[in-house]
């Protein structure tokens, strides 16, 4: 089991080289200038280049990137152009409400999920099922910024019954948080239905049934605790997903998570800033993956035997 804590955490090192490079490749392929965004269009071309300088404008790409990187790694993501403040500070006060909104999306995900992913597979066939289906079709396909807006129309313009934005208790979190979590939900349940008709349909089921136990006893404590390991897999990959993932529902209620301060950031040509969100949530993507990797493996022996 050590083997495997060991080879998933380093494997966590290359991919967050990677994401590192290519933000700061992309940054830089970007059309325009950091050092003229700083002074203002009334600069002089000497103000500029000693900016550039002190910057490391001028410097090679590759020593540009081992310089940002050396100082990624000490926590010093750079300055705000905007406010001047550092990235690390910016981007970590914006963190919370976006792990708050993950949290809730996944909640309510799971509460629609898997008890509907469930009956459907017990009903197989059935209106229920094909209800069931058709709202998880419905979940996957529909765009979280239309999502969005509707729900917004309906519960917040036409009935008044929550705020339409902002961040302000728990009922400002309830339409981010349903918008966020229908194409988790729509995940959730197909996969929870496909991993119960795999389970229902082995030997100790029909066994236990044959034994003359309860239908809910045989439903609940011998197929859905079986069928349990892939949902859980799934529901760890897609609160990672949600956490990287909400920028654009972030956007459309304004909600003050660290996806909207990287599309403020876009907005206002503020790299350092938009460097650090991206890394900051691929960081908390690949340290979420890297849970569920882990809680893989204790939940299934076969990984644990394999790797004494």
């Amino acid at each position: 089991m050590r083997r495997y804590v060991v080879r998933r955490v380093l494997l966590v090192i290359p991919v967050m080289l990677g994401v590192s490079l290519i933000v700061f490749l992309l940054m830089h392929f970007t059309p325009g200038d950091p050092a003229l965004l700083m002074l203002g269009e009334r600069a002089t071309e000497e103000q500029l280049q000693l900016l550039r300088q002190e910057m490391g404008l001028l410097e090679p790409l590759p020593v540009q990137y081992a310089r940002f990187l050396g100082a990624a790694l000490q926590g010093d993501l750079g300055r705000s152009y905007r406010s001047g403040r550092p990235v690390m500070t910016e981007v970590l006060s914006r963190l919370p409400a976006t792990a708050e909104l993950a949290v809730a999306a996944v909640v309510i995900a799971v509460l629609i999920g898997v008890p509907v992913g469930v009956l459907s597979a017990v009903k197989q066939y059935s209106l229920l099922d094909n209800a069931g289906m058709l709202l998880a079709l419905l979940g996957a396909s529909l765009p979280s910024f239309w999502l969005g807006l509707m729900l917004m129309l309906l519960f917040a313009v036409n009935l008044g019954w929550l705020p339409p934005s902002g961040r302000d208790g728990l009922s400002s979190l309830v339409l981010p948080a349903l918008t966020l979590g229908a194409g988790a939900a729509a995940l959730i349940t197909r996969m929870t239905r496909s991993s119960m008709l795999e389970v229902i349909n082995q030997d100790y089921v029909r066994t236990a049934r044959a034994k003359g136990l309860p239908e809910k006893t045989v439903i609940y404590s011998h197929a859905f605790r079986n069928a349990l390991l892939p949902v859980v897999t799934v529901i760890g990959l897609q609160f990672g997903a949600l956490l990287g993932g909400a920028v654009i529902t972030e956007t459309v209620f304004a909600w003050p998570g660290a996806g909207r301060l990287a599309v403020e950031a876009i907005r206002a040509k503020d790299y350092p800033v938009v460097q650090g969100a991206v890394l900051m949530l691929a960081f908390a993507f690949a340290i979420v993956n890297l849970l569920v990797d882990l809680l893989y493996a204790f939940l299934n022996p076969r990984i644990r035997a394999r790797y004494k």
